[in-house]
């Protein structure tokens, strides 16, 4: 049984600074936050610490005689990869930073910084490291044998779909799966399948609406040599293909009325008759259909059969719309980004926060789909060497201009001003909650209110 929250230890926080002064400052505003902070004066002692004992968090200075910031990060990574490390310097400039992330750090701080600052950046750390790990454990125990099938996330909204699958696998019944474009069908389809006593058999998907309409009963049904002038070679069809297995018959509601009639006489009699054949061929397939339509619509408008309507709507799966799990995003982003690395022969190691608020704030019309394309055109514009996924590799959705060169802290204050002028509107005008929303003092907000910049034009809707 998992502790209570009120016996559970405190993250623990090891600083790390060769300034007396700055380390007391830290080990004060730290623990009177709540934490266990340990110190260490010099990148020796911090990694010799780290040797000892595991540390949620690892906040080092980068320049520091002998071992500095960078180095620490390093040997943290292999001793203690769990760990979220920020690193500090008075020194800052857009090379240090990018060093700072490419190497693996959570993020960095600009000496002198306000306690805000601090306090949101180590909150930010823990969660966002704790959301990774917790992804990576869920993908290990939830999908071991085909991860990049797996459905991921953890919403409430994800993990019914999920209960539902697993009721629905193990039964012979069709399945109707219903749900907006680009909400992940297909792998809820292969998941089902997956779970089936059908596994070890063939899993078909074809696309109602891709084929041609001349074509696609004999790609269903399968023809004879000779049933027509091109059929220079027989075709068993693709119902015989997944004979024992599951075919997956992709936007139904986009299959010809005609068809209908003939795929409705297949699901009863458990048999096809080939374009041109002679005689019928049993199969035994379980078919998992899938649509984006409102099919009682399309009945009442006399374009779907209502008694094949039923037959595949025997069980009943409704995929929910990303915007209704945002909490599901960052595992998303997180496990799509390692499947492009893959695909791309990229090394992007994470994505940035602020570029991560980004893409949680979304209204994802087009689902996973468009966040995999989102994701996809960043990776493939960026350099690929590792770097992580900021704000200036997602134009389209910061409204950064993508032609001109950004800096790194120009684009950042951008994107922040704009953040807060869009929270303050929702409040209202009303600074106080605006603040409140923000996760920042009043006094902090006033000063980012104040700034002599101008706020950027909005993108076009």
């Amino acid at each position: 049984m998992e502790p209570s929250s009120k016996f559970r230890p405190s993250p623990s926080i090891l600083v790390v600074d060769d300034e007396p002064l700055m380390q007391d400052v830290l080990h004060r505003l730290l623990c009177a936050q709540g934490y266990a902070v340990a110190t260490a004066a010099t990148g020796e002692e911090a990694v010799a610490q780290l040797e000892e004992r595991d540390f949620d968090v690892v906040l080092s200075d980068i320049v520091m005689p002998g071992l500095d910031g960078l180095a620490v990060l390093d040997r943290c990574r292999s001793l203690n990869p769990r760990a979220a490390v920020i690193l500090m310097t008075a020194y800052a400039t857009v090379d240090s930073a990018i060093a700072a992330l490419r190497s693996g750090a959570s993020d960095y701080l600009e000496k002198p910084f306000l306690s805000e600052d601090l306090t949101r950046c180590v909150e930010r750390a823990l969660h966002y490291r704790d959301v990774l790990w917790k992804e990576r454990l869920s993908r290990r125990m939830v999908h071991p044998p085909l991860p990049e099938f797996s459905l991921v996330g953890d919403s409430p909204a994800i993990r019914a779909v999920r209960e539902q699958i697993a009721l629905i696998a193990p039964k012979p019944s069709n399945v109707l799966i219903t749900g907006e474009s680009g909400v992940g069908k297909e792998l809820a389809a292969r998941a089902i399948h997956d779970a089936s006593g059908r596994s070890r058999r063939a899993f078909v998907a074809v696309n109602c609406g891709a084929i041609p309409d001349t074509l696609l009963e004999s790609q269903l049904f399968g023809h004879v040599r000779g049933a027509f002038t091109t059929a220079v070679h027989a075709n068993p069809g693709l119902f015989a293909v997944a004979d024992e297995g599951t075919l997956f018959l992709d936007e139904i509601g986009e299959l010809p009325f005609a068809l209908q009639v003939k795929l409705l006489r297949v699901i009863e009699e458990r048999q096809v008759w080939p374009v041109g054949a002679a005689k019928r061929v049993p199969v035994d397939v379980r078919i998992v259909a899938s649509t984006n339509r409102d099919l009682v619509r399309e009945i009442e408008g006399g374009r779907f059969r209502e008694d094949l309507f039923y037959r595949l709507n025997v069980v009943h799966l409704k995929l929910p719309p990303l915007r209704d799990r945002r909490s599901d995003i960052a595992l998303l982003a997180d496990h799509l980004r390692e499947r492009l690395n893959a695909k791309l022969g990229t090394r992007f190691l994470g994505i940035e926060r602020d570029a991560l608020r980004v893409l949680m704030d979304q209204p994802w019309k087009g689902n996973v789909r468009e966040l995999e394309n989102v994701l996809e055109r960043a990776m493939v514009l960026g350099d690929g060497s590792g770097d992580m996924i900021t704000l200036v590799d997602i134009p389209q959705l910061t409204g950064l201009d993508a032609e001109r060169p950004v800096h790194l802290r120009e684009a950042v204050g951008r994107f922040e001003r704009r953040h807060v002028l869009d929270v303050l509107a929702e409040a209202g005008g009303d600074k106080r909650e605006a603040a409140r929303r923000l996760g920042i003092s009043l006094a902090s907000l006033y000063r980012k209110l104040s700034s002599d910049s101008e706020p950027p034009a909005r993108p076009a809707a």
